[in-house]
């Protein structure tokens, strides 16, 4: 079982900057890949950017790169975004996820824990 709680979000005017950090608990942390994922209001959840368990591989979403980095400290267990060039339409709440196993993925269904998600919304 692993629990995730996200934190950082807020309200940031466009082109500035966020990190968003999650903290995991469980032993199974560091051979778990990490997701983020955002959900605008009225839109289907989306993914943005995952992380393998040793950090040597990500993947982005379209919308994410060149902008957007993940990283994760295992010994913290904790999974980071950190959001660059910020725009309006970032504006969602982000989840961070857990899945079993140690490969990253961008399919949101093989994600298994799930926090509550943290608010970040950019002014224009």
């Amino acid at each position: 079982q692993v629990q995730v709680v996200e934190s950082g979000g807020g309200l940031v005017q466009a082109g500035g900057s966020l990190r968003l950090s999650c903290a995991a608990s469980g032993r199974t942390f560091a051979r778990n890949a990490m997701g983020w994922f955002r959900q605008a209001p009225g839109k289907e959840r989306e993914f943005v950017a995952s992380i393998n368990w040793s950090s040597s591989a990500t993947i982005y979403a379209d919308h994410a790169k060149g902008r957007f980095t993940i990283s994760r400290d295992n010994a913290k267990n904790t999974v980071y975004l950190l959001m660059n060039s910020l725009t309006p339409e970032d504006t969602a709440v982000y989840y961070c996820a857990a899945k079993i196993g140690m490969v990253a993925t961008s399919e949101r269904f093989d994600y298994e824990y799930w926090g509550q998600g943290t608010q970040v919304t950019v002014s224009s």
